[in-house]
């Protein structure tokens, strides 16, 4: 990633709904680069499109727990399952090879999944402290699928919210914009065609529950 650029998307949890993926990617105004915190698949009906998305945009990209699971085949839901099933050995291989941590843009920006010193703990809101950075001036999490940002005098942290399974009462599709120059944030929503994503989990072999809990988290 080149140290030039300023505005970076934040992606995090798409969670194998291309639907929501595609519906941000559209209403993302001009970026200059992407990252994502991780758990492209996992509880949706589209883990390879998701991954094809984001593997052909050369996103940098740090593991999620459900992103190692599925590799691992140790699934924790059905949507895991399901990811497992249908992904391809060139898939999960390169699943396999996402790292724990990135940082980026001549290291001012880390991306973690969960907890940058825990990993699989959740950094709740109330959790955003200083003590969370190190020596980046933005720090981007997910895991949570709770959008939220706080700056602090010793910089920025930034988890974007899920793209396809927002757990902080508001549907829509979630995801973020920094900026490197002035190290502020945009928390951003956009509506996404939810009934059809939940059609599609009927069609496979997920839990409805996955496709029920997209309309009211």
């Amino acid at each position: 990633m080149t140290a030039e650029a300023t505005r970076i998307g934040l992606l995090s949890d798409i969670h194998g709904n291309a639907v929501a993926l595609n519906a941000v990617l559209d209403d993302m105004e001009p970026v200059d680069a992407l990252v994502c915190a991780g758990d492209i698949v996992g509880y949706g009906p589209s883990p390879e499109a998701c991954l094809d998305v984001v593997r052909d945009r050369e996103i940098p990209t740090v593991m999620g727990n459900h992103d190692r699971e599925v590799v691992r085949g140790m699934t924790w839901e059905s949507g895991d399952e399901y990811a497992r099933r249908v992904l391809s050995s060139e898939d999960l291989e390169w699943l396999a090879e996402l790292p724990r941590e990135l940082r980026l843009f001549d290291e001012r920006l880390k991306v973690v999944h969960d907890h940058p010193d825990e990993r699989d703990r959740y950094t709740e809101p109330a959790d955003f402290a200083p003590t969370l950075l190190d020596d980046e001036d933005i720090l981007v999490l997910g895991h949570t699928h709770i959008q939220h940002a706080e700056a602090f005098d010793e910089g920025l942290v930034v988890n974007p919210g899920s793209v396809g399974q927002p757990r902080d009462g508001d549907p829509d599709a979630a995801y973020a914009i920094v900026d490197l120059a002035d190290l502020t944030v945009d928390l951003c929503r956009v509506p996404y065609d939810i009934e059809s994503v939940q059609q599609r989990i009927k069609e496979t072999s997920i839990s409805d529950r996955n496709g029920d809990r997209l309309a009211r988290e």
